[in-house]
């Protein structure tokens, strides 16, 4: 059985204490992204000061998700009607449209090129009107992630973190993003593209950690507070009422009606002979909503062995 954390002050339950009213998607995905856990510590020396982070959530802003959850048409709007295959994306847009809404973007996916064939990055989020005096912009490369742990944790390496397709490790990706992403603005091509000098480049990573059963340790360059769940295999699944969440609703935990609930014999039977780990949420049933209490991915049989292969063999691209 995997190990989940039912305790009532679990990020799960002070989420639905707090966000429980907002029962769109959308919305709901969108207060989990200016009010979870950062996932990396800003203070941590492992960052060299290059870590953002939104700070506490105002009332103000909580005043206005509350009316997107009466009246959603400007965030589907700045959405529009496409089906967004990466969650990435997806997450981005959610917060440009934030950004754009309380008068702080100046560019959201502004590309650099050297000539029309040549791309040489782009800036997630340029922000403006962040120093006060408005001389100056913010660039922000911004990440949600999903990593889990295989082994013992490796402290300013993190390798042992690692996507649940073997795609990545968090010291692969953050890496890419202190060394290469946020040298940009000092690029020639994009010194000629900005209007006004940039103060400071920073990264924003918001996402989850996932444990082995039994175990939530303590990661040095993590935050305490970061939103964490379990990993298991089909065979460790035991007792509990589970959905199978879609990608695009990983990031806030999951509220909703009419969707199909398993028992842990059900999913088995469904997960039988998994090729990809797949995201589940563990929910009780509250006035008729499903209500997440944990989540975890369930892993292949032989996931740890790959993992531990392809670390092992520095075969996980960047």
């Amino acid at each position: 059985m995997p190990a989940a954390d039912t305790a009532s002050d679990s990020f799960q339950a002070r989420f639905e204490q707090r966000w429980g009213h907002l029962t769109r998607p959308h919305v709901r995905a969108l207060a989990w992204l200016l009010d979870s856990p950062d996932l990396l510590a800003p203070a941590s020396a492992h960052w060299g000061g290059r870590i953002a982070s939104l700070g506490p959530l105002t009332p103000a802003v909580a005043a206005w998700l509350d009316a997107l959850q009466v009246e959603p048409a400007p965030l589907e709007a700045a959405l529009g009607p496409r089906f967004y295959s990466r969650l990435g994306l997806y997450a981005e847009k959610l917060l440009a449209f934030y950004f754009e809404q309380h008068g702080v973007l100046q560019a959201h996916g502004l590309q650099v090129q050297v000539n029309r064939n040549d791309t040489v990055g782009e800036f997630d989020f340029l922000l403006k009107n962040m120093d006060g005096d408005g001389n100056s912009l913010l660039h922000w490369e911004f990440a949600t992630k999903f990593y889990l742990l295989e082994g013992a944790p490796d402290p300013g390496i993190f390798n042992h973190l690692i996507g649940p397709n073997l795609a990545d490790t968090l010291g692969l990706k953050m890496r890419k993003i202190l060394d290469k992403q946020l040298a940009l603005s000092r690029h020639p091509a994009a010194q000629s593209l900005l209007a006004q000098p940039v103060r400071a480049a920073q990264a924003l990573v918001k996402g989850w950690l996932f444990y082995a059963p039994g175990t939530a340790p303590r990661i040095d360059g993590i935050s305490l507070e970061h939103g964490h769940g379990f990993w298991c295999t089909p065979a460790q699944l035991a007792g509990q009422r589970y959905v199978v969440l879609p990608r695009l609703q990983w990031l806030a935990p999951f509220k909703g009606r009419d969707v199909a609930v398993l028992d842990a014999a059900a999913l088995q039977a469904q997960l039988f002979d998994l090729a990809q780990p797949v995201m589940v949420a563990q929910v009780d049933n509250i006035e008729g909503w499903e209500v997440e209490r944990a989540r975890g991915f369930v892993v292949p049989e032989d996931w740890t062995a790959q993992a531990a292969a392809r670390r092992l063999a520095g075969g996980l691209p960047i």
